[in-house]
């Protein structure tokens, strides 16, 4: 009898260790992501997050976690620091995440992460790339993507090797990643001996430059360098057209200036802008021209580096969950330390250098927008183009007014009202040209007084 009541006790521990098995393998891994999913960064929110979701279910199609399906619950920071926090409050704390990735802007950033630092919870940042958030000490925060400060340490060869430009004029949305970036161009030019005739911060929603770049036109620089987002580089550089502003060299410091909607809305004065980039897709990651073409397929529109950054960073989150000793937030925070991945967007691996904690350290490029595309131009062993230089910008921008201008109107008013567009303003006055109502918000964006 004792033996039979034995034998029943194990086999009911062996079911229930069975049924305990089967609840555990279909619950999902949480994971939080914060994202601009509203607000003036709405289209860096929609290259990410697609990127992000398309990531999750190549690996959920693979087998998931270790028989687990990773879930991506989002959280919207909306351009705003404190709703940033609040979104990074709700993950941790009532959805219960088992860790905090993304993060676009560095001042909603920098809120999440020091919630995350209190908290105990482990944050890869995917894209926010102000130096100081990876400069606290904290050890509960990882970054995949650059530092601002090495934005331009691929471009420092170029500049002394192609532009050699004499003096430089520094332009800079206000903002932590502005100053940064801003900061690192100016040691640059020191270094390089390279004047600086202006340094400037401007309130990124602006929508008219004009007295700024009035006084950049008087002190006529060699080059302008510009760190700009997605709703600012466009309106800079039309403004800069418009004016008649003919420098060596028109800069970007990445961010907007690699957007596909920088081409779209900027039109022609987009054409021979060079920029810093920290990624493309004929670079030899592993995955990187799959990702690229997968993308273009899925959504009909090109991607790029910050869309590269979420679909690598789902990867890491899942390699380090299928190390792990356990989902505890110690156990991801030393496999995190652990992390040793070539990715799509390069090769991660934290590390401790200069005053920065749990940063990754990758090489960044100098690419230029010819005839509509983003070309890699330096360095000159991965360029897919060589570099158009030095630029005639009159003959580049010659006959714009006529440049299918229609077109023109009509994507800036499809890309106005589309998920991925800039965010609409609040402005309600509409102008009817040639048969096409503008938003009024779109006259000084993206085209230009003498086009109308």
């Amino acid at each position: 009898m004792a033996r039979v009541f034995r034998i029943a006790m194990a086999a009911a521990v062996i079911v229930w260790a069975l049924t305990l098995h089967n609840v555990w393998a279909q619950e999902t891994i949480k994971v939080g992501v914060i994202l601009p999913l509203t607000g003036p960064h709405t289209g860096f929110g929609v290259i990410e997050k697609r990127s992000f979701e398309m990531a999750q279910n190549e690996i959920n199609a693979a087998g998931g976690i270790n028989g687990r399906k990773l879930e991506l619950l989002f959280g919207d920071e909306a351009g705003n620091p404190q709703v940033a926090r609040a979104s990074a409050s709700q993950l941790v704390n009532a959805d219960k995440v088992v860790m905090l990735c993304g993060g676009y802007s560095s001042d909603e950033t920098y809120e999440a992460a020091e919630l995350a630092q209190r908290n105990s919870i482990p944050f890869l940042i995917s894209t926010a790339a102000a130096d100081e958030l990876t400069q606290q000490g904290w050890e509960w925060v990882f970054r995949l993507n650059p530092p601002a400060s090495d934005y331009v340490n691929g471009l420092e060869s170029f500049l002394l090797e192609v532009l050699q430009p004499q003096t430089a004029v520094i332009l800079y949305a206000d903002g932590r990643f502005g100053s940064s970036s801003a900061r690192s161009f100016e040691r640059t030019c020191e270094l390089l001996d390279i004047k600086i005739l202006l340094k400037e911060a401007y309130p990124e929603k602006d929508l008219d430059y004009r007295p700024l770049l009035n006084r950049v036109k008087q002190a006529n620089p060699d080059v302008v360098y510009m760190v700009s987002l997605v709703e600012d580089a466009p309106r800079l550089m039309s403004q800069c057209m418009e004016l008649d502003i003919t420098p060596k060299a028109f800069l970007g410091g990445g961010a907007g200036f690699t957007m596909p909607e920088f081409r779209l809305n900027a039109g022609k004065a987009s054409e021979r802008l060079m920029t810093t980039a920290l990624w493309h897709q004929t670079l030899p990651y592993p995955g990187a021209n799959e990702y690229f073409d997968s993308y273009r397929k899925q959504f009909g529109q090109e991607t790029e580096y910050h869309g590269v950054e979420a679909y690598a960073t789902v990867h890491v989150i899942a390699d380090v969950l299928k190390r792990a000793k356990s989902l505890a937030g110690s156990d991801l925070r030393q496999a995190l330390l652990a992390t040793d991945l070539k990715t799509a967007f390069g090769p991660v691996k934290f590390v401790d250098y200069l005053a920065m904690t749990n940063q990754n350290v990758l090489s960044t490029y100098v690419a230029q927008w010819i005839d509509g595309k983003l070309e890699l131009v330096w360095p000159q062993e991965v360029a897919t183009r060589k570099c158009l230089y030095p630029v005639d910008w009159k003959s580049v921008w010659k006959g714009l007014a006529t440049w299918n201008g229609r077109f023109a109107v009509d994507s800036l008013v499809r890309q106005a009202c589309s998920t991925a567009s800039v965010p609409t303003s609040p402005h309600t006055l509409t102008r009817q040209k040639g048969g096409v109502v503008v938003p009024e918000h779109l006259h000084s964006f993206v085209i230009t007084d003498h086009l109308w």
